[in-house]
């Protein structure tokens, strides 16, 4: 039987504030208004998005004032004991690792090990170091959050300890609510309850970012690529592929993208987005914009010196969605550049060339950006503060440009990387998600400052916004989904266009 150490009052008070959050956030959201899409064509004419690396919401902001954060996690912080069967918890986290055991963490110099509750990282290290990476692949996130996929459910949030590879950093958190992110957030507008499409890591979610789907894996399968699991030992093999060996789910590179050394046999052929009479046929958002005619370009740091053969040691490869399908392939298949997706007229650009098109005035109506690893803020390469600071630059390039009066700039998170958090993720009927929560941040003038939006949003959200603007097809069955919200309602707009609310 789960215990709870909190005593009934504690409990009794942490559950009513909850309630009295919950309802003040639905009593204070409106409904879209008749007249929404017009406002959104006359006062949108941009949207950026900023696709940052690897936090669970609690993680950054379970301390911001107001959302549903870490005041509220008490009845998920037990964690089960897989070695007692699911019938014991997990006290004590083992040391933090970085490779080897992290010397800067109990135990050690008589420090006890870290209990097995949130903790604030600042008590160990400073925002502008790194830690440890942590496991976060599709299967594993699976089990984490107790969804009843692969096994019998036990409750929710509960084996995030348990089936982690770095357990003592975990439940490890910064508050970053007055980092430069944090102040966007209390300025503008966050969401609370916006949760990465598809359970994993980065690789699946950039698919789903661009694509609402996963890719098929229409190849050989190489040997022991299929993943595998034990439900009576609970041993798991988080492989590359899925079970039934018919999609791609964890890390792999494609044949005429930019890529390390790997066998040619594990090299994923382009995706089909160009003939629509396949089986197989994926078509992106990109696509759905050409089509229309509306501008867009992938904005990536370290891109030009990845086409040249000369990639930055944190250029991540599978950072890439768009260079996976056939329209936007960067290289032919003898491994030449094309010309027709390379160059400064390609869809797929170097980050640099974000500021340029801003001063420049020739930035596309759509415009996503992936920094170079020691800017995206992943645990293991990157620091957050460096992170945080280069999305303000980003950030402040836009509301010092004439394009600040109709834009509105998203960053958001590819995934949780194997953080936890206290929110169990809704389970989508598809069986590719939802994965764990993460931040979302809206900055525009047309949104209020200091507003938390908690209706529930997912990566995919920002596809249908992109759609639902530019009067676009959905791409598959979860943008075309009508219970996925498309983020109308983090917009206010003023009937008379008149005022800007943030001047």
């Amino acid at each position: 039987m789960k215990t709870n150490s909190l005593n009934p009052l504690r409990k009794h008070l942490i559950q009513a504030a909850a309630l009295a959050l919950a309802l003040f956030h639905s009593s204070t959201l409106t409904a879209t208004p008749p007249n929404f899409d017009t406002q959104l064509k006359r006062n949108i004419n941009h949207v950026i998005v900023i696709y940052q690396e690897n936090w669970s919401f609690d993680a950054l902001y379970g301390h911001l004032p107001a959302v549903n954060g870490l005041a509220n996690s008490f009845n998920t912080i037990p964690q089960l004991d897989r070695t007692a069967n699911y019938t014991t918890y997990i006290y004590q986290n083992p040391q933090p690792l970085n490779g080897a055991a992290d010397n800067r963490f109990p135990p050690g110099n008589g420090q006890p090990a870290l209990p097995t509750l949130p903790y604030d990282l600042t008590r160990f290290i400073t925002p502008n170091s790194t830690t440890g990476d942590i496991v976060h692949r599709f299967y594993t996130e699976q089990l984490q959050i107790d969804n009843g996929a692969l096994e019998a459910k036990n409750g929710y949030m509960d084996k995030f300890v348990t089936f982690s590879d770095n357990p003592g950093l975990v439940m490890s958190y910064f508050d970053a609510s007055n980092m430069p992110e944090g102040l966007l957030a209390q300025q503008y507008t966050i969401c609370d309850n916006f949760f990465h499409s598809a359970y994993g890591g980065s690789f699946l979610n950039h698919q789903f970012f661009v694509s609402a789907t996963a890719p098929f894996w229409n190849q050989a399968i190489p040997s022991g690529w299929l993943s595998s699991y034990n439900a009576t030992t609970h041993s798991l093999n988080d492989n590359h592929l899925t079970i039934d060996g018919n999609y791609v789910v964890n890390t792999t590179y494609g044949a005429q993208t930019p890529h390390p050394s790997v066998p040619t046999n594990q090299l994923m052929l382009p995706i089909n987005d160009n003939n629509p009479a396949g089986t197989d046929y994926t078509p992106t958002i990109g696509d759905r914009m050409d089509a229309a005619n509306v501008t867009w370009k992938w904005y990536s740091g370290g891109w030009n010196n990845a086409l040249a053969g000369n990639p930055d040691p944190l250029f991540q490869f599978h950072h890439q969605p768009f260079a996976y399908y056939a329209n936007y392939a960067p290289f032919n298949p003898d491994g030449t550049l094309n010309p027709a997706h390379t160059g400064p007229h390609a869809h797929l650009q170097d980050e640099q060339n974000f500021f340029t098109d801003v001063v420049h005035g020739t930035l596309p109506s759509v415009s996503f950006i992936k920094a170079l690893g020691p800017d995206n803020e992943h645990p293991g390469y990157a620091s957050l503060l460096q992170g945080q600071l280069h999305v303000a630059s980003l950030v402040f390039a836009i509301q010092n440009s004439k394009y600040w009066k109709d834009s509105v700039i998203i960053i958001t998170y590819d995934e949780h990387g194997g953080r936890w958090d206290h929110v169990p993720p809704p389970v989508m009927s598809d069986g590719w998600g939802l994965g764990s929560r993460v931040p979302c941040i809206i900055v525009s003038r047309y949104t209020s400052g200091g507003w938390i939006d908690s209706n529930q949003y997912e990566t995919t959200s920002i596809l249908k916004l992109i759609e639902r603007r530019w009067n676009l097809a959905p791409l598959a069955a979860r943008d075309a989904n009508p219970n996925v919200g498309d983020l109308s309602t983090v917009f206010l707009f003023d009937p008379d266009h008149s005022e800007d609310q943030h001047q």
